[in-house]
Parts: C-alpha cells; structure tokens; sequence
C-alpha cells in the first residue's frame, strides 16, 4: 500500500482533461461539497477537442428548450434512440442515465455556474425519418462569453477551429455560421456588424488580434474555466498523465510528469478519466480503425494518444467500440496545421463527391457521420472511396463560402496560394472531362455522373442517393433552389475539384462505464476509485443522433460521477 509519504501532493479528487468533460466533473465534484479538486492537462492550453468544436450540446428537454415552451418528451428521445442504437451497443441504463440526468446536469450548472447555453430552435435531429425525432430544440450552444473575463487565462485557451471564425479572427455562433456560409438572405448585415464591432473595440485591439467575443467550443470552455476560477480550482497545464497508480486493484491516484519532474499526487476519493481518445495516435488507429486511416486526417487535438485508454486496459478495464471514430469528411489545407471538418460545403446544391471512378458513392447531404461510415461501408480495394474529390462549378464557386477557398467574390481565383493546386488539394479546369484528368478520375464517369446530377436538379429527386428526402439534409439546402433545396445543376465552368478525406474529429471508443461513471472490468465489477467520461469511456450516443452528441454525455456523466463521488442527491429537473 503506497503511504502518505509517498505522495507528491494530495487531493480528493483528481480530473485529468480539460474539455467540457473533465472541466464538468471539477466543478459538479466542488458543488457538491468534494472542494479539494486538481484538474491536470496535458497541453499547454485547456479545452482539448471541446474547445476546438461547434460547441453543441445535445440534451433532449433541457431547461433552454423548456423555456421556449419546446414539446418533448425522455419518452420520445429513448423511443428515436432505440431505433439507431441497440441494446448491445449500449445497454438500457447507460441509455437512460444519460436522457434522464441530461436536463438536470444543464439545470445545476445554470444555477450554479456561469455556463449558459442557448436552444438550437431550427438545428434538427440527424435522422428526422424516425419517430421521436425532432426538427429542433434538443441541441444547445453556448452563449457568446467575452475573453477579458477570464483575465490573463484567456492566452491559454485553446481556440475553435479556425472555421468557425470571420476571416479567421472573429468568432461566429452555429447559427450565424449556417447563416453566413451558405450566404442565406441577410448575411451580410450580420458580417457587416461581426466586422464592425470587431473594428471599434480598439482596447481590444491592443492586447489581441482575435475578437473579444468568444463564440462555440472555446466559449462553452471558457464558462466552464471561469467558473472554475470562481472557486479557485486549480488547472495544472502542460501535466500529461504517465500512469494511474493502483493497489491491488484500487485506484489510488495518477502519476504526472510536471517542470520536468515525475510527480505522484493522491486522489483520496477518486481519479476522473476525461483525456479524450486516440485520434493521434496513428498505431492505434492501424491496430483498430478500419481503412484507410491517418491522424493527420482528424480534427481531433493533437494531444488525443490515446493515454487514459492505454491505461485503462493496463488496469484491466472492459473496452467497447474502439474500431469507430466520430466521423467527419476532413479538409487537409496546406498551410494550416489541423483539417478542417467538411460539413456544410458538401450539402449545399450545386455540388457533388465522387471517388476516383468518377461517382457519387453516398447521399452528400445527410449528416456527417452517416456519410462517413457509408464511405467505409462502401470503400474497397477494387473499388475505392478515397482520394475523394468535391466537384463544383463557376456558380457554386461564387455562391457559397467553400472551406478555404471562400467564394469567388471574397478570394477570387487569383487570389488563391499555388500551392493548394501545387499539392493536389484542389483543381479548376475549363471541361468536366479537363478536370477529371487533373484529379485522377475517370473522366467519362465523372461526365456521366455530372449529367446525371443536372437532370436530378430538375426533378428535385435523386434516385441514386435520396439526397434532400429528410430534414436534415434540407437544413444546410438552399430555399432558392426548387423543386429540391439540396440538388442543383454543375453546369458553368470552369469547374473546381477539393480534396476531401475520410476524417474524423475524436474517436469513439473506449472504458465500459455503469449509470455512475464508474469503470467496468470485463466481469462487470468495478474499478474502484476510477471514473471515465467522454471519448475515453465507451460511447452513449454511437449513431450520433443529433448535434452535441459527444458532449452532452460527457457533461451528463461526468455529473454523474461527481455525485457518486460526493454522495450527492439530486433534484428532479425544473419543469
């Protein structure tokens, strides 16, 4: 048994991660009377892949939509949900834990807290075919949060992706993104005051580049951090975990490395696991991920090595799905350090992808996830999905912001790096066969798949891929276009090719946990003293439901672990 003298420091309870997750499990652990908390951080900066992301928070009947006066029901959640996710994935507590303590999560912070989220009214369920589903409201973002409070932590805050940001300094809501992006009717009066209250804040000016208003992931992280600082929490940057430190199948603390030195600090109730997954780590990813795989292809932080998982099986630990990731189509844009996600582009009319036979393989409109796995599903030697190209004409190139091309109106041709050309990231030809041969795709499939397209765009009906047949895919659709939103012609060159990859954002799989948090050995016994949440713990919601389906488990678990944690009791959610 280790002793006391053998600790570096010691605390209640130590939380390693700083996503919404493990910034969650602190601040739930302090209120409830656990105030000797330790949150560690691998990176320099906090927020891991929740800063970086959109932010959405997916938890049906919180007190958000409940406000707007929102029908819905955990009944009519678990009755969707059951129609994507069987009981083998994941079983009826997990399942229930999560729809039942959700609400109260969001209401504990909100009373509590500075978090603030806002009701995602229009942003619907990603299979709205379904029963139980709904067109909008189980989907939260945070509420903008300006940097200058948080004070000097602002600078080690880890921003959203640089896709989520007006020419790159100025933060923008999903609400506005969908606005801006797919240039929908009053867009430009919003960038015009984005742009201009970017321009007046000149005491802001001084101290940063960035705007003061932080918008999606990193604003969500930045409640949870500044409510943090409210209690006087301490988050201990660049401290990667080295080991979780055990006795005789107890978990009695973490080991760290600190400054240079190996610290051992003591967790006298309980070690929070929420250090993300492995998307960064590219020999877990051939041991497990099906093919073709690469990290450098993920949106996921470059942090995400899989540690906690490793450790989690060095323990003993039951795993569940680690051969699935959140999958997401990557941009990879020379230049910039992390892919961008491919999620609105590919759905707006106009556009298509196609492999390297020339043909569309899957429904460009559906929600991410879904087109992602049906690339796999679909991938293979003999016929394969990947290099992916997008293929759009001179129309599309001046209607609609395209990763980072923009449109031709704001980053004419012209004014693109040669490089993009240079390194095989895009292409621009005058004649859809000139552009195939370009890309490497067999021009007359490619021709014949375009033709196609233009008829579809007529009809208003895809009978290869149904693309625009459910809600979501009218979501990021264009109105302007009838008789369907989502279908439009490529029919004015020149035409443009964009390299996508079968990316992802996290992966997926990890601990088996009980209602509690708590880790599962393979005998169903738990791993006393050891939680896990987020992508390190195996996944509530594997389908990807709707928006927010990474983080409100998350959030929703790592709730739940501090009350096992604490001993807390719970109220019922505010009706």
């Amino acid at each position: 048994m280790a002793t006391a003298q053998q600790w570096d420091y010691s605390f209640d309870v130590v939380v390693v991660g700083s996503g919404n997750g493990g910034q969650t499990a602190a601040l739930c652990s302090y209120e409830m009377g656990t105030r000797d908390v330790l949150v560690v951080e691998k990176s320099h900066l906090y927020g891991g892949t929740s800063s970086i992301s959109g932010g959405g928070v997916w938890i049906p009947c919180n007190r958000y939509a409940r406000e707007q006066g929102v029908e819905d029901s955990i009944e009519d959640a678990r009755h969707y949900l059951r129609q994507l996710i069987s009981t083998e994935e994941v079983p009826d507590y997990q399942l229930d834990a999560f729809l039942e303590n959700g609400p109260k999560m969001v209401d504990f912070l909100h009373q509590r807290t500075q978090v603030r989220y806002v009701s995602l009214a229009h942003y619907p369920d990603y299979y709205t075919n379904l029963e139980g589903s709904r067109v909008g409201h189980r989907s939260m973002e945070p509420e903008t949060f300006n940097a200058d409070r948080l004070g000097e932590e602002w600078r080690r805050l880890r921003r959203t992706h640089p896709m989520m940001h007006l020419g790159g300094l100025i933060g923008i809501t999903q609400v506005e993104a969908a606005l801006l992006v797919g240039q929908q009717p009053g867009w430009w009066k919003v960038a015009a005051k984005l742009a201009l209250d970017y321009l007046i804040d000149i005491p802001w000016r001084l101290k940063d580049k960035f705007h003061r208003r932080l918008a999606t992931g990193c604003a969500g992280v930045a409640r949870l951090r500044a409510s943090l600082l409210d209690r006087d929490i301490p988050l201990w940057l660049n401290t990667p975990m080295t080991r979780v430190i055990d006795d005789n199948g107890k978990v009695l603390g973490v080991e760290v490395r600190r400054d240079g030195q190996t610290l051992r600090i003591q967790a006298r109730k309980a070690v929070v696991l929420a250090a993300g997954g492995f998307e960064h780590n590219q020999a877990m990813r051939e041991q497990y991920l099906p093919k073709p795989t690469d990290h450098r292809w993920s949106a996921g932080t470059l942090d995400n090595t899989g540690d906690a998982i490793r450790e989690g099986q060095r323990l003993g630990a039951k795993m569940h799905r680690l051969n699935e990731a959140w999958w997401c189509n990557t941009l990879s844009v020379p230049g910039e350090d992390i892919p961008r996600l491919s999620i609105m582009e590919k759905s707006y009319p106009g556009s298509i992808v196609v492999n390297p036979a020339g043909q569309r393989f899957g429904n460009e409109s559906q929600n991410y996830m879904a087109f992602q796995q049906e690339t796999f599903r679909k991938h293979s030697e003999d016929s394969p999905c990947n290099p992916a190209w997008q293929v759009f004409d001179a129309n599309f190139r001046a209607r609609y912001f395209v990763g980072p091309l923009y449109n031709s109106r704001f980053r004419p041709d012209w004014a693109l790096p040669k490089r993009y050309e240079a390194e095989g990231f895009f292409a621009k030809a005058d004649s859809i066969a000139e552009l195939a041969r370009k890309i490497d795709v067999d021009p007359a499939g490619l021709e014949d798949t375009v033709a196609k397209m233009n008829e579809y765009a007529k009809t208003g009906v895809d009978p290869d891929c149904k693309r625009g047949d459910s809600a979501y895919d009218r979501y990021y659709g264009d109105p302007r276009f009838a008789p369907n939103p989502c279908l439009g012609p490529i029919d004015k060159p020149p035409y443009y090719a964009m390299k996508v990859d079968p990316g992802d954002f996290g992966t997926q799989g990890g601990m088996v946990i009980n209602a509690d948090a708590q880790v599962l050995r393979e005998d169903g016994s738990v791993i006393e003293g050891l939680y896990a949440i987020g992508n390190c713990s195996a996944p509530t919601l594997p389908c990807y439901p709707g928006p927010g389906a990474t983080l409100g488990p998350a959030m929703t678990f790592a709730y739940q672990a501090a009350k096992s944690i604490t001993g807390y009791s719970d109220e019922p959610a505010v009706g």
